[in-house]
């Protein structure tokens, strides 16, 4: 999630790159040379910071899952307040949505990663990777069910994900400045509609 306020670090730099290129043509049709040449160092001065391109493409995947469910937590517990009495369900859904749209709106190279490059990780990233992701759905569900108590338990998962679908759908809309292109709205006018979506999604859960 780009929530970073400080400079990439050169690691960083490499993986924002990595990703850039990974998802533009495919994890094979990028070599290391080309990821340096992006960040100006040579291919081989890549493996000071990464062993290979399988290492940075995990440590992509593996790293976004961990930092949606590590933010994922944080606005609950920032809505908790110090007390942890319990945040309202509305605003901790509405803070958890937040969080999601900036990261589908801001990294959305990683979903295309995600989607098309998984399978090529390790069973041990793999399996890391959807021990995260269901932890995070499982952060949402709860605060959902606080909301829609009435709703079913297995009801209220299949709309997280459904939700997470929607959300995720933001590589699809193509390039974007202050406007996207074929006369979609522009990041902020895009974000309204996504936030809108998604608390329309669940509001539906109890109608």
């Amino acid at each position: 999630m780009s929530t970073r306020a400080d400079a990439p670090t050169r690691r960083e730099q490499i993986l924002n790159e990595a990703a850039r290129l990974f998802a533009e043509r495919g994890f094979h049709g990028v070599g290391v040379d080309e990821i340096g040449a992006a960040v100006g160092i040579s291919g081989p001065g890549l493996y000071r910071h990464f062993a290979g391109k399988d290492a940075m493409l995990a440590e992509l995947l593996v790293g976004i899952s961990g930092r949606l469910l590590d933010g994922g937590r944080r606005r609950v517990a920032e809505a908790d307040g110090p007390g942890g009495s319990g945040g309202a369900p509305e605003q901790v859904l509405a803070s958890l949505i937040d969080g999601h749209i900036d990261f589908a709106l801001d990294d959305r190279p990683l979903i295309t990663l995600h989607d098309r490059e998984l399978d090529r990780l390790r069973d041990s990233d793999r399996k890391l990777v959807r021990q995260l992701q269901r932890q995070y759905v499982e952060l949402w569900v709860d605060v959902v069910r606080k909301l829609h108590p009435e709703v079913p338990e297995g009801q209220v998962r299949a709309a997280v994900h459904a939700v997470f679908g929607l959300l995720n759908s933001t590589p699809h809309l193509g390039s974007y400045g202050n406007s996207y292109g074929n006369g979609l709205p522009g990041r902020s006018a895009m974000e309204a509609l996504l936030r809108k979506l998604a608390h329309g999604a669940f509001a539906s859960l109890s109608a």
